[in-house]
């Protein structure tokens, strides 16, 4: 500390303010320095903690390096439309010390989790991602630069959807394609087209449902609740699989829901009974079909997760959180007013996509990127079971 006096360094009054002279600079990956503007000379430690500092992560969400016409870097803030040529990284430098991750829970947002990811190498495809959960997932990642593409049955929803997401950021790669889940001559048309155009694949969200339907058939001649929840998104698997397997390390996330434990799929005698997938409708309740329908995406993402991850590809399930307001309810008015009255209790789409824990880790964001996750010893059981039993 007598030297620190001497020098004239303990006159502030936080330890990691800076003597006067000194100035706080970043390199373009991140590392922090020390120049001396009295003695003209740089340093890694800084000058009074004699620590070594980096910057967190990535640029902050709505940052853009880029460079001036002589060469030197600046900052652009799309959000707040101004530049800078100061880092705003510096304002979330750590110790050079190993980082340990970050946990989440239901306040997280989807974009505090891809913080800092570069998505730039990806290829993201999202069903029924025109509104509500979809809409968000396909927003993050796009925002995070990924390609993007919305699968959608509604085009001029789905181009609205785009529109909202470029106006945020200009540079945004997401575009919509036509798919109807209610129709498997549809899904063999949308497998073709992209199949056509020779892209990869690596990230596959299954998140198109419906719920609380009328009893209806497909022009397959299914229940619909059934088709689109689930029976769509197996074909699109099966169609597309041989894509992920090329595109590896890939993934399918299978978005279900907590519903599908108040359900089962066997009779009396504990065998499979497949006829109560597309009930006849003098037998069909409109959230018993819906839970059936989540039971078998879960039963799907494990046994699709056993067969497919020796090629680099694997799959989870998730729930995607309780009481979250989005529109799948529109179908029936009883459940419209109840959402309606809970709304003001209910997380907003426009802020959170809601995370929940299985073993391998949270919700959808998460089960996309994290490389950690694997499926619970009871749902693979379950998988096994029910598959051998069919």
């Amino acid at each position: 500390m007598a030297a620190l006096k001497y020098s004239g360094m303990d006159d502030t009054d936080s330890e990691d303010e800076l003597p006067p002279g000194w100035e706080e600079r970043s390199t373009t990956d991140g590392w922090v320095y020390y120049a001396n503007h009295e003695e003209m000379k740089t340093q890694w430690e800084h000058p009074k903690t004699g620590k070594k500092k980096r910057c967190a992560g990535a640029l902050p969400y709505g940052w853009e390096q880029e460079t001036d016409e002589k060469g030197q870097i600046f900052y652009v803030d799309h959000i707040n439309k101004r530049r800078t040529y100061f880092d705003p990284r510096q304002a979330f430098t750590v110790e050079d010390l190993q980082v340990k991750p970050k946990r989440y829970d239901g306040n997280s947002t989807a974009l505090e989790i891809l913080h800092a990811r570069d998505l730039s190498d990806r290829v993201v495809l999202i069903t029924g991602a025109n509104s509500g959960i979809g809409f968000e997932t396909a927003r993050s990642f796009a925002l995070h630069g990924a390609h993007v593409i919305l699968a959608c049955r509604n085009q001029s929803r789905a181009s609205k959807a785009v529109s909202l997401i470029t106006e945020e950021w200009r540079k945004a790669r997401v575009e919509a394609m036509t798919l109807d889940l209610s129709s498997l001559r549809s899904v063999r048309q949308f497998a073709e087209i992209f199949k056509a155009r020779k892209l990869p694949l690596h990230i596959l969200v299954c998140n198109a449902a419906v719920c609380t339907q009328p009893w209806n058939l497909t022009e397959d001649g299914l229940e619909t609740t059934f088709q689109i929840c689930h029976l769509g998104h197996f074909h699109l698997v099966q169609l597309l699989q041989d894509v992920l397997r090329h595109s590896a390390p890939a993934r399918v996330v299978v978005v279900s829901s907590e519903s599908h434990r108040f359900t089962d799929l066997v009779d009396s005698c504990g065998k499979v009974e497949l006829k109560l997938l597309s009930p006849p409708q003098k037998e069909y309740w409109s959230m018993l079909a819906y839970n059936r329908a989540k039971l078998c995406n879960i039963l799907f993402s494990n046994e699709l997760h056993r067969r497919m991850s020796p090629h680099g590809v694997t799959c989870n399930a998730l729930h995607p959180g309780n009481m979250m307001y989005t529109s799948i309810h529109r179908s029936w008015w009883l459940m419209t007013l109840l959402f309606t009255f809970a709304r003001p209790f209910t997380k907003s789409m426009k802020l959170f996509v809601k995370l929940t824990r299985r073993r391998g880790g949270p919700g959808k964001i998460y089960a996309i990127e994290s490389a950690a996750l694997g499926t619970t010893r009871k749902r693979r059981r379950k998988a096994r079971d029910g598959w051998r039993e069919g």
